[in-house]
């Protein structure tokens, strides 16, 4: 659903007039830089390249990678949520789910043997609840950093926070279209949404690994809050 503005122009004004102002600046000009390093770091790197950058770094950040192909995927997810202990999982609501080839996650067989919830709007609060006892919660990147291993969730209604946030393990399903050199090309795309006049969600996670203390006292502890562990599956585009 799309919000809307009221009063815009009159608090607009009000706050235009305290800082000495005229009028209004209907757009602001952005500084021009004569040097961009951040657009040199992983320059023309290939897919492939960027692939091994993001292999290399899931071993400093302690992540699981595996790497398979549309076809193999549902054998490797099962294979992974086998290996991390089972049920319960939690899935978003996504449309890739089924594009991927992974609709036996939603269907009666999975739901059965792993009590797999998937989150559902209209429960509310309860969808949280269940990511709680969640063992292990699946999600999709969005835009994924080779650099710094990180995966980017648009949350939206369907997509909620909590899926990759409160079960003990996080596994995020990573479209090899979706790789990036670094935070500053996920940022382009992000604005260039945004221009298109494409409606984005207000919470969008950057998710680095498993959650850690960050080097407390020079002592860097995995796991400490939220998922314990994490695995990033890789797969080739069809």
């Amino acid at each position: 659903m799309t919000g809307t503005i009221k009063n815009r122009d009159a608090f607009l004004t009000n706050i235009t007039r305290n800082l000495g102002r005229s009028k209004i600046l209907e757009e602001v000009e952005p500084t021009s830089y004569k040097n961009l390093p951040q657009h040199q770091v992983l320059k023309g790197a290939s897919l492939d390249e960027l692939v091994q950058v993001l292999k290399n770094q899931c071993v400093n950040i302690h992540v699981d990678f595996f790497e398979t192909n549309v076809n193999e995927l549902f054998t490797i997810v099962n294979q992974v949520v086998t290996q991390y202990g089972g049920g319960p999982l939690s899935l978003w609501k996504d449309k890739r789910f089924e594009q991927f080839g992974l609709s036996p996650l939603i269907e009666n067989e999975w739901l059965n043997q792993y009590d797999v919830h998937i989150w559902d709007a209209s429960k509310g609060k309860e969808n949280v609840k269940r990511c709680e006892k969640a063992n292990v919660g699946i999600t999709f990147s969005d835009i994924t950093l080779a650099e710094s291993g990180t995966v980017v969730l648009f949350n939206d209604k369907d997509k909620g926070r909590s899926v990759s946030l409160l079960p003990k393990t996080y596994i995020a399903i990573i479209p090899k279209s979706s790789l990036v050199p670094r935070m500053t090309q996920a940022s382009i795309q992000i604005r260039e949404k945004i221009k298109k006049g494409e409606i984005l969600s207000s919470c969008i996670n950057f998710i680095t690994g498993p959650s850690n203390s960050a080097d407390i006292e020079m002592n860097l502890v995995v796991g400490v809050h939220g998922p314990v562990k994490a695995a990033y599956i890789l797969v080739n585009d069809r």
